[in-house]
Formats: structure tokens, C-alpha cells, sequence
């Protein structure tokens, strides 16, 4: 993208915008350039290394929405009046969109040390390196699944509002799958690292790829996990992608509105937890994957209260879904690309600190099951199911034996009720996320202390 007259561009696209009678229209020009390595067994599989130059227009007439997604930046203004048309041939009511207040700025994140300034030969390196740490533990290591990514991804957005946000965001994430074997019992665990401004963070983590290579050969030899309701105690990273998984999706907007019976129960001021539970959602919390300062409406981003104190208090939303809902924009429309129409997505979700302690949880705790991480999952509306990376009996308020295939399953609603304690050793997930939603995938934070629930549901022998 040619950055040597910005003036230039910005005038360009308002002048697309301008005099084609629609309630409102929007330009997304956006560049990419991203670095990859995809690791099966030990041998280097794949390498790659792309750039896109792209751009979209959306508009809206009458509550009917048109999307044009183009590859050059001639002909914008023919591009908005295409989208312009689509729109009035489906538009049939009237458009409601939240305000917001328009926004001029330029956003480029302050990098620590730039994946960029690093040659493919040293990253390739470093991944060589964490294979073979994972191999070197065990001669019952099967095979182990690594990759490396690095992507830089510039937006400049304009609105027929006024608004010209010209907004930069960077990652880089590394991870090692390893995978251990005794004749039929195949268990597995993983090390995974990301940062949003600085390469560093995956550097050196060789330590961490020996530990995960250690508890997958660990849990060869841990016993099978029994079934029935138990008190649960889940590490931070297993409580946030329950978090966001369980209860994320049922906070966005779109899904709200869609759908009748998800408004008879998300309705706001309903207790859902004791007054220890606190939950929230904000691209404005920083150092996270889902972190930004504008979405991609051009809507500066918050922090959003979903459950305070217990009680559902709040919700994410689009410009589209606050408007219907009379309720205000969150800064949550996100788009995964220019090839695709911002919809209502979670940025860093998290179970907020409360008082107790792990140690104290375990102490209370005469039988359950302490599970940390997780691996897979599925949810159906309230229902879910998260398989558990590790577990140990608790037995007597002590950590006593290993246990392997252990899933946490049950009905949102009442594990939420169940939550008693909550730990005051808040962490995020360090490997962060992508979350997937109506075929776009997303970077997502997810942050929790442990949590202990009451009466949940086990999946074992």
C-alpha cells in the first residue's frame, strides 16, 4: 500500500463515499504480510510467506446491506455504488445503527522487537530447536505437530460518517503438539506461545517444550478417569476457554437478536452466579491477541461488564445489533479479512480475580477432580463439553493420583450457579487464540484465575 501521500488516500475514498444516497457506507483497504512453518514429526513441511493487498465497501439502504470486495484500488467509487444497488434490492425496513461518534486517527502498535527484523533461517532454527526437545525426552514420544507464525495487518477504514482510522496490528505465536504412545493409549500435551509487539516472547521456551513432552509421557501411566458429579476445581486456562466458549458466544449481540429463546434467557439484570463471579469482554484491555483500538465499524473498543456481581449486566455488539437493541456499540464487529463483513465477535474475555486461593480450594475440597488445560470441546446453546488436557484426584483436601481422559461436560446455566470459590491468581492463556465463528476466524485473549464448581459433570470410565 502506497503510504508516500496518506492525504491523497484519505480524499480518494471520501470522495468514493460521497453522494450515492445511502443511509451509510463504509471502505476497508487493508494489508497483510504474514510468515509461516508447519512442522510434522521432525521434518519441515511446509514454509510460506504471503502478502495481500485488499479492500471491501459495505452499505446499507433501508436495513438491506450490500458487500463488494475488490483487489485493486481503482474504480472505489463505482465499487460503492455496486454496493450501493445490492442494498436497495434487499432493504426493506428501516436502518437502525448505534452512533458513534466519527474518528480520525493513526494507530501503529509500539513493537519491542519486530518479527520482521528476524531472517527465516532463525526462526526456522528456533523451531528445530523445540522439535527436538520434545524428541529428546522419551523414546515414547510418536510424532509431534510444530508450527510458527508471524502476521502484520494494516486496515484503513472510511466511512460516509467522517471517520479515517488508519490502524496496524502485528502477532507472532509458536507452538509445539506432542504426541506420546504405549501400544493403544496415545495421549498427548502441547506448549504454545504468542505475543501482539515482540518476537522474544517465543524465544527460549525450550523448557516449556520439555515439560509438555514430559506430562504427555506422564499420562501413559495415569489411571482412567472416573465419571459422575464431582467438585471440580479448573486451572485458569481450562475456566477461560469455559469462559469464552460456554458463555462468550451466548453475549453476542447477533446471536442474541437471532434468536428468540436466547433473548427469554439473556436477559440483562437475570442472576446467573454468585456474587464472586464477574465476567468481562474488552479489545481495550492490552497485550492480548484480541486487542485494538477500533474495530473493524471503526468503533473505539471498551471494556464491557458482561456478569457483575453474578447478574448479567451487559452484552457485545455490533453498530447493527446495539442499534436493534437500543442498547450502545462495544467495539466488537470484527472482520477476519476484507473478503468478509464484520460480525459480532468476542475480543479478550475473561473470568475476573476473586478472593480464595488454590491451595485453599484443594484444602476444602474432601473428593473431586483438579483439572488444568483443556483439549477440544464443543457447545450447543447452553450445553458443552470441554475435554481436560490433565487431571488428579482430590482426595482428603489433597492432590492424589493422575488421571488421563477426563471431560468436563454440563448446562451453562447451572455450572455457572455452582461456581463457588474463585482464585485471586489471575492469569491469561499465554498461548492465546483463534476463535472461529460464521466461517471467519479471529485472534481472541482468554484470561481466568482457578475457579472450583460444585457438582459438575465428569466424563471417565
Amino acid at each position: 500500500m502506497d503510504t508516500r501521500d496518506a492525504g491523497d488516500l484519505r480524499d480518494r475514498l471520501a470522495d468514493a463515499l460521497r453522494g450515492h444516497g445511502a443511509d451509510y457506507a463504509e471502505i476497508r483497504v487493508e494489508e497483510t504480510d504474514a510468515t509461516s512453518l508447519t512442522y510434522r514429526g521432525r521434518t519441515l513441511e511446509e514454509v510460506g510467506r504471503t502478502s495481500n493487498l485488499g479492500g471491501c465497501v459495505r452499505a446499507v439502504v433501508n436495513g438491506g446491506w450490500g458487500f463488494v470486495s475488490f483487489n485493486s484500488l481503482e474504480g472505489l467509487r463505482d465499487r460503492v455504488g455496486l454496493a450501493v444497488r445490492q442494498a436497495r434490492l434487499v432493504g426493506g425496513e428501516g436502518t437502525t445503527l448505534a452512533a458513534v461518534e466519527p474518528h480520525v486517527d493513526v494507530v501503529v502498535p509500539a513493537l519491542r522487537r519486530d518479527p520482521a527484523s528476524v531472517s527465516l533461517d532463525e526462526k526456522k532454527r528456533l523451531m528445530d530447536e523445540y522439535v527436538e526437545a520434545a524428541w529428546a525426552v522419551s523414546p515414547r514420544i510418536q510424532t509431534t505437530n510444530a508450527g510458527y507464525g508471524d502476521a502484520r495487518r494494516r486496515v484503513i477504514f472510511a466511512n460516509s460518517e467522517g471517520s479515517y482510522i488508519d490502524q496496524s496490528r502485528f502477532r507472532v505465536s509458536a507452538r509445539v503438539q506432542v504426541l506420546a504412545r504405549d501400544g493403544a493409549n496415545v495421549q498427548q500435551s502441547r506448549a504454545a506461545f504468542s505475543s501482539p509487539d515482540d518476537y522474544d516472547a517465543v524465544v527460549g521456551r525450550h523448557v516449556e517444550v520439555g515439560d509438555a513432552a514430559r506430562r504427555a509421557v506422564a499420562l501413559l501411566d495415569a489411571a482412567a478417569a472416573p465419571g459422575g458429579e464431582f467438585t471440580v476445581i479448573c486451572d485458569p486456562a481450562l475456566a477461560a476457554v469455559f469462559a469464552h466458549e460456554a458463555f462468550g458466544h451466548l453475549s453476542e449481540g447477533d446471536n442474541v437478536h437471532e434468536n428468540e429463546r436466547l433473548r427469554d434467557i439473556m436477559v440483562l439484570g437475570k442472576r446467573f452466579g454468585r456474587p464472586i463471579l464477574n465476567i468481562a469482554d474488552g479489545a481495550a484491555i492490552g497485550g492480548q491477541p484480541g486487542s485494538f483500538r477500533y474495530d473493524d465499524e471503526g468503533t473505539p473498543t471498551r471494556r464491557t461488564d458482561l456478569i457483575r456481581d453474578g447478574v448479567l449486566v451487559g452484552r457485545l455488539h455490533s453498530r447493527e445489533t446495539a442499534g436493534k437493541m437500543g442498547e450502545a456499540a462495544t467495539g466488537n464487529a470484527r472482520a477476519q479479512s476484507y473478503r468478509h463483513a464484520p460480525i459480532v465477535r468476542m475480543t479478550n474475555t475473561c473470568i475476573e480475580a476473586g478472593d480464595s486461593s488454590f491451595d485453599e480450594m484443594v484444602a476444602e475440597t474432601k473428593l473431586g477432580i483438579f483439572c488444568r488445560d483443556w483439549y477440544g470441546g464443543q457447545t450447543t446453546h447452553e450445553q458443552f463439553s470441554f475435554g481436560c488436557a490433565e487431571a488428579w484426584m482430590i482426595r482428603d483436601g489433597k492432590l492424589a493420583e493422575p488421571l488421563r481422559g477426563t471431560t468436563l461436560s454440563g448446562n451453562l446455566f447451572t455450572t455457572l450457579e455452582n461456581i463457588d470459590m474463585v482464585g485471586r491468581d489471575f492469569e491469561w492463556t499465554e498461548a492465546g487464540g483463534m476463535c472461529g465463528k460464521g466461517g471467519q476466524n479471529a485472534p481472541v485473549g482468554q484470561g481466568s484465575p482457578y475457579i472450583r464448581i460444585q457438582n459438575a459433570l465428569m466424563g471417565g470410565k
